[in-house]
């Protein structure tokens, strides 16, 4: 495995035959202590808008959050963008494709009354996911999986994923793997070879699928990994992907 500290983004990507696909929290940007208090740093969307260009438009970005907020954080860029780790998916041509999602009530209803005996909580809805934050409650990890766990068993076509410090039920059919590939059958994708940078347990499938297509996959940050590289954080993904730029 490449590592960290000796990392060059110049063996792996190439201009006119590599597909980039990006995680957003974790790996472009740093975590918060909640879902909507990332900083966004200033040269963020001039160096997207300009990878962008120079792969030809063969750039995504393959998120948790929804195709939504990723346009919020990342305006007035628009993407090609997976939402809710697929479950939602603009094209390059501008077509949102949403697949069906399963019903959430039942989690929605075990999260909220869960948020309300700890407001130290945070629980995330999007569509066809419900995500419950324990960051700032580190102490309540058993609870909330415990909690997830049993909402989740008694609501079909759900399956719950646990990243970091979060626990998130989603639709079965959506996943990071299957966003990657969706987008390499469609132009400017199509024919490309896949490199994935994910930072989180979420972002395996994405790895698994960039490899199998003999692509990469790149880890941001420490942690097991099915990935064949590894970068050290968000700045260092920022500036690795600059350098390759003025190459």
């Amino acid at each position: 495995m490449t590592q960290a500290t000796d990392f060059s983004f110049a063996p792996l990507l190439d201009a006119g035959t590599s597909a980039l696909f990006l995680d957003f929290d974790g790996t472009l940007v740093e975590l918060a202590p909640e879902p909507d208090a990332i900083v966004i740093p200033p040269d963020l969307v001039s160096l997207l808008a300009a990878l962008r260009e120079r792969l030809g438009g063969a750039l995504a970005v393959v998120s948790g959050r929804s195709v939504g907020a990723i346009d919020t954080f990342l305006h007035p860029l628009d993407l090609p963008a997976a939402g809710v780790h697929g479950s939602e998916r603009r094209a390059a041509n501008g077509n949102l494709v949403l697949l069906p999602t399963p019903s959430l009530d039942t989690i929605e209803q075990a999260a909220a009354q869960l948020l309300q005996q700890h407001p130290a909580l945070a629980v995330e809805p999007k569509r066809g996911a419900v995500a419950l934050h324990y960051r700032q409650a580190p102490q309540l990890e058993d609870l909330c999986r415990r909690t997830m766990e049993a909402a989740v068993a008694a609501s079909p076509g759900v399956t719950l994923l646990h990243g970091k410090m979060v626990f998130e039920a989603k639709s079965s059919l959506a996943n990071k793997g299957k966003a990657l590939g969706a987008f390499l059958e469609e132009p400017p994708f199509a024919g490309r070879k896949p490199v994935f940078l994910g930072d989180d347990t979420t972002d395996e499938p994405g790895f698994q699928v960039a490899q199998k297509l003999g692509g990469t996959g790149i880890k941001v940050g420490a942690g097991e990994t099915l990935a064949q590289h590894r970068i050290a954080g968000p700045a260092a993904v920022r500036a690795g992907l600059a350098a390759w730029l003025a190459r």
